[in-house]
């Protein structure tokens, strides 16, 4: 290794972080006025879409996502952006046409997408095929992402293996080895990263991992001790907990450690004083570093599933069973052959857990996406489904369910032909989003594109007015004073 070696970032700022902290509830608004700053940072690429960013801007933002990142397109010159397909199912779970997935790919290439990554959740090579080969073909940087878990099937082997096909059947740019859960250790890292390298050749290596364990800062430092090309991160205080490991942390250390990483650390500090700005004025938490948690190996149900896992629970009065669906979770992921706990197979692992938890006898309800899973319709397996639990879930679950995948036919020409006169943008929208989403989106009108920050005098009134029970309230500051009394009696 030579001490002066550069180590790229990856920055997951306006994507990851936000998605892992914030629901993914970051507004174009929020973003646009430190676009530039961060374009000037000296990063590697940014990390800007993947499915739930789609998802949650028509849904709930109400924003036009294309129209969005064309926007920060306009603002982002010089850093290449980058967008994650996920497998052959883009937003949905189920696996969708190819002539659909080579259309959302030659989209994003045309909206200003320089970077295209793919990832799937069984690492199925022919999963990541379809995207990576199209994304190449118009030449852009193309990505495949290897899922990582902690198993007995996820072996270093295996994901030499994997690598090796992607680079001789694809021909990807970079590998990288994508952590969701937290789950890589130091130890681990000292294994696989020299299985991935052997077989890479001139591949670049990348790592991205998340904080839930405490353990991504030292893994990082450790991976690229040992040849990792770029890692990503975000900058803080939009960094750690759930989310990658702080961008400054990371630079300084990399730094102490003699390599050089590029990235201007007082612009990462304006970017990061403006996000902390808002998360003050907005409620919106801030990461801070996890604790090491033991039993995070054993159930790996990623962060913010958990959160959304224990507000469901409580809300349906079965808060006391939350640690039993966990410890169920574990179970029903070994069952169901080691899926990696990432999206759809993380959601599809938790619901047959509260099922099985709630009902008491366990597999007698099976949702669809359950059995679709068990009988391979989302791709290769990695180990067998265990026989018994694999009888229980195609006799309860739906006899609708075909026992092998059918052949899908194209389906872009029906969908300009159902959607005559519109974009290619807007029919994939159309095409992903059920009922009136789409046109509620449309009908919100033109994004906003400045945060408007409230004066001390609006933040110390919006104060004064949730004290509900304070019989006296005085304020004052230099453009208002104002002094109430709450009448008694």
């Amino acid at each position: 290794m030579s001490a002066s070696r550069r180590v790229g970032i990856i920055d997951t700022t306006l994507r990851d972080a936000p998605q892992c902290l914030w629901a993914t509830r970051m507004t174009a608004a929020m973003m646009l006025p430190v676009a530039q700053t961060m374009d000037q940072a000296g990063f590697n690429r940014m990390d800007l879409a993947a499915a739930i960013q789609f998802d949650v801007c028509v849904r709930y933002l109400k924003e036009n996502p294309w129209e969005k990142f064309r926007l920060l397109r306009e603002k982002i010159v010089h850093t290449p952006l980058q967008a994650t397909v996920r497998g052959r199912s883009l937003v949905s779970f189920d696996i969708l046409p190819n002539d659909i997935i080579e259309l959302w790919v030659e989209r994003l290439v045309a909206n200003g997408f320089r970077v295209v990554c793919a990832m799937d959740g069984l690492n199925d090579v022919d999963n990541l095929a379809v995207s990576l080969k199209l994304a190449k073909s118009l030449g852009v940087t193309t990505e495949a992402s290897l899922a990582y878990s902690h198993s007995p099937v996820h072996t270093d082997q295996h994901y030499a293996d994997a690598a090796a096909e992607i680079v001789r059947t694809i021909g990807v740019d970079v590998v990288k080895i994508r952590d969701a859960g937290g789950l890589l250790t130091p130890d681990r890292v000292r294994t696989l990263v020299p299985a991935l390298k052997a077989v890479l050749g001139t591949t670049r290596l990348a790592l991205h991992s998340h904080c839930l364990t405490g353990l991504a800062p030292l893994v990082y430092l450790e991976g690229i001790k040992l040849g990792v090309d770029e890692v990503a991160t975000s900058i803080a205080p939009l960094a750690n907990g759930p989310a990658q490991p702080a961008t400054q942390t990371f630079v300084r250390n990399a730094r102490a450690l003699g390599f050089e990483a590029g990235v201007d650390l007082d612009l990462a500090e304006r970017v990061g004083e403006h996000f902390r700005r808002i998360a003050e004025q907005e409620g919106l938490p801030l990461g801070v570093p996890a604790e090491y948690d033991e039993f995070h190996f054993t159930h790996q149900v990623p962060g913010g599933m958990l959160t959304n896992l224990k507000f469901q629970l409580e809300q349906a009065g079965l808060g006391e069973r939350f640690d039993a669906v966990l410890e169920e979770c574990a179970r029903v992921r070994e069952e169901l052959g080691w899926p990696i706990m990432i999206t759809p197979f993380s959601q599809l692992v938790g619901t047959q857990a509260v099922l099985n938890v709630v009902r008491g006898d366990r597999y007698t309800v099976v949702p669809n996406e359950v059995k679709k899973y068990a009988l391979g319709h989302y791709g290769k397996l990695l180990a067998p489904v265990h026989p018994d639990v694999l009888d229980r879930i195609v006799s309860n679950g739906s006899s609708a369910i075909r026992a092998e995948p059918s052949v899908l036919d194209p389906a872009v020409p029906a969908l300009r032909r159902q959607y005559p006169g519109r974009s290619d943008d807007e029919r994939l929208l159309r095409f992903m989003f059920a009922g009136n989403q789409v046109d509620d989106m449309l009908a919100a009108g033109p994004l906003p594109t400045q945060y408007e920050f409230e004066s001390r005098s609006q933040q110390l009134l919006k104060l004064a007015l949730a004290m509900k029970k304070a019989r006296h309230v005085r304020i004052a500051c230099e453009d208002m004073r104002l002094e109430a009394y709450r009448a008694t009696g």
